[in-house]
């Protein structure tokens, strides 16, 4: 595209076809000049050809020649030239060939409203020009119907590879839009995948983040623990703050460029979560009566919920000592239940408010996602219950 003149740069395939066309409209004036010695019926025949003078015969030779040159300039103005065109060969015969040629380029160019109007003019021209310069070779009727046909014929084939051309660019277009949408999805489901991901490491992070709080807890109001003890809670510790680093440093990189899913605790490391919960000095009991092996979203929301019902236990109520169950097989679904006494200690009224129901409502939310039923409340003997059931497809 041409920035100051607004119009498209011609092409080497534009150079080519162009030029290929400019031959073949001479080359069909040419023919059209050849003369038959003889008519086919004799002198005095009525179909007798009219010799033209040669001063005519010249200049009609010329503007046939100015005709072909025109049509490098045929996409510009296509309406203008084939219009010219047409009118030329109502009493000129050899601009018959680039007219025809006018009229195909106007048909492709253009709508068929435009294209048909300059048709019907055509088939005007052909008529006056059956009158004007009448074949010699054949009547008025047949020359007439011949030039009709070959017209018809010529803007027919333009208005073919016209439709055809809106159909491809319809059909781009239509590419073109799905390709986005699919892109917009991906995009969308990629930030999906970021934000669950982001999610659950949230929940991992929180659950370390507690166990720092309630071992830090214990160290400071528990002066005279003995030393076995104080390293155990050390050691707890570090290790619960290395992992927090780690969920932190995975968190950031998830939302910055996903690369793909990060791996996610399973229904195996159940043990371990249990075992750094009954490290804080709250006795957890574990039993697990299902079949193996768990289907990987079970299991991993099975986890979270453990894992989250854990956490409120130490918030709400610390020293307390917990029971987790969990059974179940294929088709019968699984069932995890959490209940724990009641606080052995007050609980801390800050860390007991701080985003208090929360994480129950966010609890809630998986179970209801996995198609999943979430009960809770407070038992008889004033601890809490926690109870899930997960579908388990057989």
């Amino acid at each position: 595209m041409n920035a100051s003149t607004g119009r498209r740069r011609r092409t080497v395939r534009d150079w080519i076809v162009d030029f290929t066309i400019f031959l073949l409209a001479v080359g069909f004036g040419l023919a059209l000049a050849v003369e038959f010695p003889d008519p086919p019926h004799g002198e005095g025949s009525p179909y007798t050809a009219v010799d033209l003078p040669l001063w005519l015969s010249a200049t009609e030779q010329v503007i046939a020649l100015a005709a072909c040159v025109g049509l490098w300039w045929r996409r510009r103005w296509p309406v203008e030239l084939a219009v010219v065109l047409v009118l030329l060969s109502a009493v000129l015969t050899l601009v018959s060939g680039a007219m025809l040629i006018a009229l195909f380029s106007l048909a492709v160019h253009r709508p068929p409203k435009v294209s048909l109007s300059v048709l019907v003019l055509a088939v005007g021209a052909t008529s006056v020009h059956a009158i004007v310069r009448p074949d010699p070779y054949s009547p008025f009727l047949v020359d007439f119907l011949l030039g009709v046909a070959i017209l018809g014929a010529v803007t027919g084939w333009g208005l073919t590879v016209h439709h055809r051309r809106r159909l491809v660019e319809s059909l781009r277009d239509r590419a073109v839009h799905a390709e986005t949408e699919a892109r917009l999805r991906a995009e969308q489901a990629q930030h999906q995948v970021r934000e669950s991901i982001a999610r659950e490491i949230h929940d991992v992070l929180g659950h370390r983040l507690s166990l720092l709080s309630v071992l830090a807890g214990a160290l400071e109001y528990r002066p005279d623990t003995p030393p076995e003890q104080v390293a155990r809670s050390a050691k707890v510790i570090r290790e619960s703050a290395h992992q927090a680093l780690q969920d932190l440093r995975e968190v950031i990189g998830v939302l910055r460029a996903p690369v793909g899913e990060l791996p996610q605790p399973t229904m195996a490391d159940l043990p371990q979560l249990v075992a750094e919960a009954d490290d804080v000095g709250a006795r957890v009991e574990l039993s697990q009566e299902h079949e193996e092996p768990v289907p990987d979203r079970v299991g991993r929301t099975a986890y979270r919920i453990v894992q989250e019902a854990l956490t409120n236990a130490r918030k709400h109520a610390p020293g307390a000592d917990t029971r987790v169950r969990v059974v179940g097989g294929p088709g019968e679904g699984i069932t995890v239940d959490v209940v724990n006494d009641a606080a052995a200690t007050p609980p801390d009224g800050s860390a007991a408010g701080d985003g208090a129901g929360q994480g129950l409502v966010g609890l809630a939310e998986r179970v209801s996602l996995a198609s999943g039923r979430l009960e809770h409340g407070p038992t008889d003997a004033g601890g809490w219950r926690l109870s899930a059931w997960l579908p388990w497809a057989s």
